[in-house]
């Protein structure tokens, strides 16, 4: 099986002579230099955008299921609005700053936290600042070159096992959004579908549409990816009209045999004016009272901790599926790169939708061609026209999408056989980034596990000089964060 690299070199290079229209924008952009073309990049930016459009209609729910320290709840159409606005002005800027086909959007995992365990200790405003604080401070730190710096030191097998891990990870996501693994009661912990059998239609959609992905990705077709998903969608919303199946959640009542987020219908209306209330709604001091210092910086620490590296984990993986990266693992215009994301997450804060972070998803567009940040012109686009065009966002349901995020979970996990398994020093810290990722959904939680095994196997064998300095201080604070826990138990 090819990578998405090689089978997007079927495609003729860009032209960008003297004379052509488009040849000062292909310079900046260095799509020819990359090996892309302009309807590579259009297209990448496309599939990227239809697998995390998600986000859009994920985070109002999750931040809007949720009540601070006073009660109150944040209004469902604004969040939605500002979710789809910082998402397209970050993914914008980091095609312009960064050239790199990264999407951002409200993290997974970070407004989870946001929502249940910071916002009920304080008020919404109070929670928001401390995003803000956190997107500061990881800011000056790829200014002052410290978070570039301890992305060096990590060597590069683990680079590698990292992109392995998020594939993984990715390909889990999807089987488990689409239904078509699920949560166990008792043993074992997951099955496959309800009760260990398909029986919803849910799941039939997604089977069809994965499998068609995967012919088409088998065939070299060109945009392989993007057709899987679509393709996807019309057939659910065909099925839709014939069964009936409904939402997952009926009433606040558990549907199993319903869609997943979104219920595929042709919507009722297509234009909705956003609401921008949430903008500036944050307060940076008001925490820090209410909480308390010890509470407060334990929330800092471990937003800033998560941040920090999840975006470390994504890039590699990004680039390594686009090969986009050097002989030391490294994406180019790193700083710049890092730069934008810390900034990302101080947006997210101050307009209410939690830290942005980059996505993973991005993936799904660098397998279909996309290699520059003319890519992330097009999906933060799409997501400033999803303030006006919300109703055909919530069009596409899980099990539609998920099938791209299967198939380049397949795609990025093709790296493993570059790693030394021979090298127990370096084959075991790998194997436990890979499979913990997955297993606890959280690429920081396998970061972090990864990193501490490798600095405590080096030490144990009297290898100290072969650890850069730095990884014992990223090993110490991952031991925190693994901590922290009782260390709020004791606060």
């Amino acid at each position: 099986m090819s990578t998405a690299a090689e089978k997007s070199a079927t495609d003729p290079p860009a032209r960008s002579g003297p004379g052509s229209r488009t040849s000062l924008f292909d310079r900046y952009f260095e799509i020819s230099a990359r090996g892309s073309t302009l309807a590579r990049e259009v297209r990448g930016g496309l599939a990227t955008f239809f697998t995390m459009a998600y986000i859009v209609v994920l985070n109002p729910l999750i931040l809007g299921s949720a009540v601070d320290g006073d009660g109150k709840r944040l209004a469902l159409p604004a969040i939605a609005a500002v979710t789809a606005l910082v998402a397209g002005v970050m993914t914008i800027l980091m095609g312009v700053v960064g050239r790199f086909p990264l999407a951002l959007a409200a993290g997974l995992g970070v407004n989870a936290l946001v929502a249940f365990e910071i916002a009920p200790k304080m008020t919404w405003a109070d929670a928001m600042g401390l995003v803000v604080i956190e997107g500061v401070i990881i800011s000056i730190l790829v200014l002052t070159g410290l978070r570039t710096a301890i992305f060096r030191s990590v060597p590069t097998a683990l680079k590698t096992a990292t992109g392995v891990g998020i594939g993984l990870f990715l390909a889990l996501i999807g089987f488990v959004d689409a239904g078509f693994v699920r949560g166990g009661t008792a043993s074992p912990p997951v099955n496959l579908g309800i009760g260990g059998k398909l029986v919803s239609w849910p799941s039939a959609v997604f089977v069809i549409g994965l499998l068609l992905t995967l012919v088409l990705v088998v065939k070299r077709i060109r945009g392989a990816i993007l057709l899987g998903i679509l393709g996807s969608s019309a057939l659910a919303i065909a099925v839709e009209a014939i069964v009936k199946a409904g939402p997952s959640v009926v009433d606040g009542q558990p549907n199993p045999k319903g869609w997943s987020l979104n219920v595929p219908q042709l919507p009722d209306t297509v234009l909705d004016m956003p609401d921008l209330s949430l903008l500036g709604k944050f307060d940076l001091l008001g925490s820090w009272d209410r909480a308390g210092w010890l509470v407060a910086g334990m929330f800092v620490f471990t937003l800033l901790l998560t941040d920090f590296f999840d975006t470390m984990g994504t890039m590699v993986a990004v680039g390594q599926e686009g090969g986009l990266l050097d002989q030391q693992g490294t994406p180019p215009r790193t700083r710049e790169i890092l730069l934008v994301d810390s900034l990302a997450a101080a947006a997210g804060g101050a307009a209410s939708t939690s830290s942005n972070t980059s996505y993973i998803e991005s993936a799904a567009g660098v397998a279909e061609g996309a290699r520059t940040g003319a890519a992330n012109l097009v999906t933060g686009v799409l997501f400033l026209l999803g303030m006006f065009l919300a109703p055909l966002v919530t069009v596409v349901p899980f099990e539609a999408a998920s099938t791209a995020l299967v198939v380049v979970g397949f795609l990025m996990m093709t790296a493993v056989r570059t790693i030394d398994w021979t090298d127990y020093e370096i084959a075991i810290p790998a194997f436990l980034m890979i499979v913990i990722m997955p297993f606890t959904y959280s690429i920081s939680n396998g970061l972090g596990s990864g990193l501490i095994v490798y600095v405590l196997i080096k030490v144990a064998r009297g290898k100290f000089r072969e650890v850069h300095p730095l990884l014992y201080g990223v090993a110490a604070l991952f031991v925190m964060y693994f901590m922290r826990g009782v260390i709020e138990m004791h606060a």
